[in-house]
């Protein structure tokens, strides 16, 4: 008889994790069995990180920081024995620390794990279209280590609602990056390339589940929000999902954590 593990992992962009330290909005992770979380826009270099954000000691801990002090970052935690590790440089060419990369292996899959902070669109016309090219690049990465034989599982903060159903007000956004019809067809590309959206494949079309929501006009308290954070898997892992869900009650950013949980 196959004995199967479960598996939660957790992403939240933290928009500063040494403010979250502040604000000790990163405590609940001591309550909650997390066998890996995936950190975005840290704003810190991996030495910068507080000790004291959760009591829990990850026997891994892998932290990408932008060149340009305080914008971006990405950390990483885990209790699940890595193999590999890296900053992702051919799809981070501008080195600004969006990616956490590292290989493990559990049960028979060979996993790729990315924890991502991709870019957003909206300051400038050239940062669209360098978010445009960041987005193939990671997808192109994604497809070499599959035909290498590794399973595939993203999460972070993708700066994109996929759908109309992924914020609250869709008409009102349809010329705001985040929800341009080429951003918004990037997903459908990755979608096809044998990716799937965990969230969708758990709930179906239930409406209302944003993890984004602007500090402006009470916005989170009237929940008009946008789901740009994401757990995508392979193909070949979706059977292994057990569930897929957006911690909206946990406070400390303008996002709120996403969680995923498989069997293997």
């Amino acid at each position: 008889i196959k004995i199967m593990a479960r598996y939660k992992f957790v992403s939240w962009n933290v928009n500063g994790v040494r403010a979250v330290d502040k604000k000790e909005a990163l405590k609940w992770v001591d309550e909650h069995d997390i066998h890996l979380l995936g950190l975005q826009e840290t704003k810190s270099m991996k030495e910068q990180i507080p000790k004291t954000i959760f009591n829990k000691q990850y026997k891994t801990m892998t932290a990408s920081a932008s060149a340009i002090k305080g914008r971006s970052g990405t950390a990483l935690f885990t209790d699940i024995e890595t193999t590999f590790e890296c900053n992702c440089p051919t799809v981070d060419i501008l080195d600004e620390g969006r990616i956490n990369e590292v290989h493990f292996t559990l049960g028979d899959k060979d996993i790729a794990f990315f924890n991502v902070y991709f870019p957003n669109g909206q300051s400038k016309e050239e940062r669209l279209v360098y978010k445009m090219e960041f987005y193939d690049r990671f997808l192109e990465h994604c497809e070499n280590l599959k035909k290498q034989g590794k399973s595939i599982i993203v999460c972070g903060d993708v700066n994109t609602a996929h759908k109309e159903i992924d914020l609250a007000r869709p008409k009102a956004n349809e010329q705001t990056s985040g929800f341009l019809p080429m951003e918004r067809e990037w997903i459908d590309k990755f979608l096809s390339h044998g990716y799937v959206d965990t969230l969708r494949h758990v709930v179906g079309d239930k409406t209302d589940l944003y993890s984004w929501w602007s500090y402006r006009a009470n916005a989170r308290e009237n929940n008009v929000g946008w789901r740009i954070d994401y757990f995508y898997v392979s193909e070949d892992l979706k059977d292994y999902v057990k569930d897929a869900y957006i911690l909206d009650d946990i406070f400390g950013s303008d996002h709120c954590p996403i969680g995923l949980e498989i069997e293997i």
